[in-house]
C-alpha cells in the first residue's frame, strides 16, 4: 500500500502560488510579442504588412531576441546552478520586467528589438531557475509531478490574462493617457506587462531557497558546473535529444501558432472589416488558442503523474499534432473563422502540453549541480535559440508560398512549419532517455 503523501505546509502553498504567478508573466512576456509586432511596425515605421521589408523586420524580432534569450539564458542556467535558484530568479524578473515598461515607450523598431532583447533574457533565465528550484523543494516524486504540472498549467493562464489586456487596450485605447503621442492599443498592451511583475519582486527575495543545493553548498560538496560534462559520454545522448525535442515543441508554437495574428485578418469574413475590428478577432482566435493551450497543460498534468513511460507519454500529444497542423494552418485559417478557432482550440492542447512536458522532464535526468546548466541547454540552446527560429522560417517562407494574399501564403508556410516539426519530434521521441522517477539524481 502507498504511503499517504504529507499535505503541503502554508509555505509550500506561497512557494506553488509565487511559482504560478512567474509562469504565467513569463508567457504573457513572450505572448505579448505576435500580439503587437504587426501594429507596432505600421505605426513606428509605416510598414505594409507583406512587403519583404516588414516581414525581415517580423523575423528579427521573433528570433534576435530569442538568439540573445537563449544564449544568457544558457548563462543564467549556469549562474544557477553556481549562485543559487532564488537569486538568479529574483534578478530576472526584474529585467523582464523593466524591459516590458520601456517598450511601450519606444519610437522606433530598432528600439523596441532592444526591449524585446532584454525581456527575453529575463524570461529564458527564470523558467530554468524556477524549474529547478520547485523540483528540489518538493522530494516525492508525485508531488513533485503535480507541482510542477499544475504551476505550469499557470503559463496559460497568461497567456489568457495577455489576449484580456490586448481587447481591454483595442477597446478603450482612446481613453488613456497619451503614449509616445497617440493611443495605440499595442503600447498599453506592452506595458501592462510591467504590473504582475510588482508582487514577485516583492515577495520572492523572502522565500526559502533550494535545500538541496544550500546543504552542498553549506557542506562545501557542491560540484562546479560545466557545460563540457553535458557533452561527457553519460549525458551526451540525453543533451542532444532534449534540446532538438525542445526545439520541435516551441517551433511548432513560435513557426504556427504565433503567426495567427497576422494570418487571421486575411479570411474572407475579417479582410473587409475596420482595423479594430479585425484586432478584437485576432484577440478572440488567441483566446481559443490559450483556453486550449491551459487543457493541454492540465491534462500533462494529470498524466504526468499516471504514466510510466516519459516517450509514451509526449506521443500522446505529438500523434495528433501531425493530422491538425497541415488541417488548421492548410485549410481551415484560409476558408473558415468557426473552424479555425476550434481548430487552433486542439492545437494549442497538443503543443503547448509539450512545453509542460519538458517542464516535468528536465529536472529528473542531471544531477544537482549540473541541473540548471542542463535544463537551460535544452530549453535555451534547443527552444528558445534553435525552435524559435521557425518563426523567422514561416515568415521568410512565405515569400515564396502559393496564395492570393500576404496572409493565405503565411497560413500555407505555418502548416508546412508545423508538420515538419511535428514529424521530426515524434521521431526524435524513440531516442529519449527514460528517466528514473522515484527521485532526482544526486
Amino acid at each position: 500500500m502507498e504511503p499517504t503523501r504529507r499535505k503541503l505546509t502554508a509555505t509550500e502553498w506561497l512557494i506553488c502560488a509565487v511559482a504560478s504567478i512567474g509562469f504565467a508573466f513569463d508567457i504573457y512576456t513572450i505572448l505579448v510579442g505576435p500580439l503587437i509586432i504587426g501594429p507596432a511596425l505600421q505605426e513606428m515605421a509605416k510598414l505594409k504588412p507583406g512587403t519583404p521589408e516588414f516581414n525581415n523586420w517580423v523575423a528579427w524580432l521573433f528570433w534576435v531576441p530569442a538568439i540573445a534569450g537563449g544564449f544568457f539564458g544558457m548563462v543564467g542556467g549556469y549562474l544557477t546552478d553556481l549562485f543559487g535558484r532564488r537569486r538568479v530568479l529574483t534578478f530576472s524578473i526584474l529585467l523582464y520586467a523593466f524591459g516590458c515598461l520601456l517598450a511601450g515607450f519606444c519610437t522606433t523598431p530598432g528600439e523596441l528589438l532592444f526591449y524585446r532583447v532584454l525581456m527575453f533574457i529575463g524570461v529564458c533565465v527564470e523558467f530554468v531557475a524556477a524549474v529547478a528550484w520547485l523540483a528540489e523543494l518538493f522530494p516525492d516524486h508525485k508531488q513533485r509531478e503535480a507541482v510542477l504540472g499544475y504551476t505550469q498549467a499557470f503559463s496559460s493562464i497568461g497567456g489568457l490574462l495577455i489576449t484580456g489586456a490586448y481587447y481591454l487596450s483595442v477597446t478603450y485605447a482612446a481613453s488613456f493617457p497619451e503614449v509616445a503621442g497617440g493611443h495605440e492599443a499595442w503600447r498599453y498592451t506592452m506595458i501592462s506587462g510591467f504590473i504582475p511583475a510588482l508582487p514577485l519582486m516583492i515577495i520572492r527575495p523572502f522565500l526559502p531557497e533550494s535545500p538541496a543545493w544550500q546543504e552542498k553548498k553549506a557542506k562545501g560538496t557542491l560540484k562546479r558546473p560545466s557545460f563540457a560534462e553535458l557533452f561527457a559520454p553519460q549525458y551526451k545522448k540525453t543533451t542532444i535529444v532534449t534540446a532538438l525535442m525542445f526545439a520541435c515543441s516551441f517551433g511548432a508554437a513560435f513557426g504556427a501558432l504565433q503567426q495567427l495574428p497576422r494570418i487571421v485578418p486575411g479570411l474572407p469574413e475579417v479582410a473587409s472589416l475596420a482595423r479594430p475590428a479585425q484586432q478584437k478577432i485576432v484577440s478572440n482566435v488567441q483566446f481559443y488558442q490559450e483556453i486550449g493551450g491551459l487543457v493541454g497543460r492540465l491534462i500533462l498534468a494529470y498524466l504526468a503523474m499516471r504514466f510510466v513511460s516519459r516517450q509514451k507519454l509526449i506521443r500522446v500529444f505529438q500523434l495528433p499534432g501531425l493530422v491538425l497542423m497541415p488541417f488548421v494552418f492548410g485549410w481551415a485559417a484560409i476558408n473558415d473563422l468557426t473552424v479555425l478557432k476550434w481548430g487552433v482550440f486542439l492545437a494549442g492542447v497538443v503543443t503547448v502540453a509539450q512545453l509542460s512536458f519538458w517542464g516535468n522532464y528536465l529536472p529528473l535526468i542531471y544531477p544537482l549541480h549540473l541541473r540548471g546548466t542542463g535544463e537551460s541547454f535544452a530549453a535555451n540552446v534547443g527552444g528558445r535559440m534553435l525552435g524559435t527560429s521557425f518563426a523567422a522560417l514561416s515568415a521568410w517562407l512565405s515569400g515564396v508560398m502559393p496564395g492570393a494574399t500576404p496572409a493565405m501564403q503565411l497560413a500555407y508556410a505555418s502548416a508546412a512549419v508545423g508538420l515538419f516539426v511535428y514529424v521530426a519530434g515524434l521521431l526524435l521521441s524513440y531516442h529519449l532517455p527514460e528517466p528514473n522517477m522515484e527521485k532526482l539524481p544526486e
